[in-house]
């Protein structure tokens, strides 16, 4: 059986830093051998979450509770669910990763178990982690010092990954990303990002 691995990008702009360093994770995966798929936000139909809990209050068969809202996430959190390795991207926007990543990082709370009365705060449903992840972020900010002054981006992509039972095996940060409008990465960024989907298909591989 394929390894699979999918790519999610919360870029509001297609081909730039994220987008492209997420679909070279995915090709370095494909190269090893995995089945992949890119899906990016920007493209998704995704409600707020409004915080109703209904997800969270039974125990429940599977993964996840089921969300109230009808939209493209319960499609997305089922990709999730099947792959064996996520890919998760965001630039850095006021210290944080994006709106739009948010957003979808706040619907993912059907993973987590939290009845009325009984808990102070969720609990992860899934215990044991049973998949892995690459994180990527980028900003204006030298990466070195991206990673020490503003942590937040990476922090909250590994909890999210935490979260719907992936491992964090890598984590990226690329910058300055924009010294000029039509900023790419260099090459040397992309082999960086290609041997991390590579690398993350042979460790599947190597524990099944």
């Amino acid at each position: 059986m394929a390894v699979k691995v999918i790519g999610i990008i919360g870029s509001y702009r297609k081909g730039k830093t994220i987008d492209s360093a997420v679909s070279e994770v995915l090709e370095g995966a494909k190269a090893g051998g995995a089945e992949t798929k890119k899906i990016n936000l920007l493209d998704k139909h995704i409600e707020f979450c409004t915080n109703c809990r209904s997800c969270t209050q039974k125990k429940v068969e599977g993964r996840r509770g089921k969300c109230v809202h009808n939209d493209d996430m319960d499609g997305i959190m089922t990709e999730i669910d099947d792959a064996d390795a996520v890919v998760l991207g965001s630039p850095v926007n006021f210290g944080t990763v994006t709106a739009l990543m948010k957003r979808f990082i706040e619907r993912l709370i059907p993973y987590g178990y939290w009845p009325w009365g009984e808990a102070l705060a969720p609990v992860n449903r899934i215990v044991k982690a049973d998949k892995k992840a690459v994180i990527v972020a980028s900003s204006a900010c030298p990466a070195f010092l991206g990673r020490i002054l503003m942590p937040g981006a990476l922090g909250t992509l590994k909890k999210a990954a935490k979260v719907m039972g992936a491992k964090v095996t890598k984590s990226l940060y690329f910058g300055p990303v924009a010294a000029k409008e039509d900023s790419q990465l260099s090459e040397k960024a992309l082999l960086k990002t290609r041997k991390a989907g590579e690398e993350i298909v042979r460790q599947i591989q190597a524990n099944r």
